[in-house]
């Protein structure tokens, strides 16, 4: 498979990300457990959206696209854009992931100064999911066209699936993982700080921090089979695909204490993401017959999301909506209400 990657850029990138984790890492350290500000949640996520679009900025420099060389800064033009699409739409579906997570640590009632943590595991294993999903991804693309389809049909799949979900209250006690989890492990109803094992009358029993990350784990499971195929869908080079996924996910955990407090306010985001879903499943299913320009798909997504967001600004929730769909939780009948 064709890609811009060179052995050069890839080293420049793992370095980038291993550094910006031991930071982040020691940023956490040094701090301890402490509930995270909403000023110190807004720096932060302004610091890796700027470092993103510097990324993509150096990206467009090192390809050509200041040089006077008209096909260097073809590619230099068409690879930007498909990272900044990339980047939104990944970065769009982190907000629905975001409002997962609050319903798991709203239903295990997790401190907020404990949450900090367990979003930097979650984190963690969601960057090596990826990474591993994305290259098996772009082998399965190479040998075998036609998996463009099944991706295709699976996200206009996804699309109707969360459409059909949002705005409805998740129920976290129905879900599978959680009962099989109750049934095979001895669980404690109280923290003990931020330990995973705890000692309750003698035994050694999970505590609540542990199943959060459980289903922390299982969710990014879930976002990464969604989110996977999405990307592909705007382009295949896969260093260009697991840059925009990577960058996006760095920002996920102060984007998440920025937004905690915010989720009922985009009530309506995830019928925006479940449209921009279906618009880029179909545009995965025409491939051979029609390819939409990634600059049409950058400016669907934006304005598509834009629009969902201040419609949610402007047109108050029904009482029980939920603002995310929660679309890896099995939603709560109305019976069940």
């Amino acid at each position: 498979m064709m890609s811009i990657g060179t052995p050069l850029m890839w080293s420049l990138f793992v370095a980038f990300v291993f550094v910006a984790l031991l930071i982040d890492f020691f940023a956490m350290s040094k701090q301890g457990a402490h509930k995270v500000s909403m000023k110190e949640a807004g720096i932060w996520s302004l610091i890796w959206v700027a470092v993103s679009f510097v990324f993509v900025g150096w990206l467009w420099w090192y390809l050509g696209g200041s040089g006077s060389d008209a096909a260097a800064r073809a590619v230099a033009n068409t690879k930007a854009l498909e990272f900044v699409t990339g980047y939104l739409v990944e970065k769009a579906l982190a907000v629905d992931n975001i409002f997962v997570f609050l319903m798991v640590f709203t239903y295990f009632a997790v401190p907020a100064e404990f949450q900090k943590r367990v979003l930097m595991i979650g984190i963690l294993g969601a960057l090596v999911l990826r990474a591993v999903m994305i290259l098996i991804g772009a082998w399965l693309i190479a040998q075998f066209h036609w998996i463009l389809y099944v991706f295709g049909a699976f996200l206009v799949f996804t699309g109707v699936k969360m459409w059909w979900a949002a705005g409805q209250e998740p129920d976290l006690e129905a879900n599978p993982a959680l009962k099989w989890i109750r049934k095979h492990m001895k669980v404690t109803d109280r923290y003990d700080g931020e330990k995973f094992f705890t000692i309750e009358n003698g035994v050694k029993v999970a505590t609540p921090l542990f199943v959060v990350i459980l289903l922390i784990g299982i969710v990014d499971i879930v976002f990464a089979v969604d989110s996977i195929p999405a990307i592909f869908a705007i382009t295949t080079d896969p260093f260009i695909v697991l840059t925009s996924n990577v960058f996006a996910i760095l920002g996920l955990r102060a984007m998440y204490f920025l937004l905690a407090n915010m989720h009922e306010r985009f009530h309506l985001l995830s019928y925006g993401l479940a449209i921009v879903l279906v618009f880029i499943g179909t545009k995965m299913l025409l491939i051979d017959i029609y390819k939409i320009p990634v600059v049409y798909s950058l400016a669907f997504t934006v304005t598509v999301l834009a629009l969902t967001m201040i419609l949610s600004l402007k047109i108050p929730p029904k009482k029980g909506e939920s603002g995310g769909g929660a679309y890896p939780f099995p939603a709560k009948k109305e019976s069940d209400a």
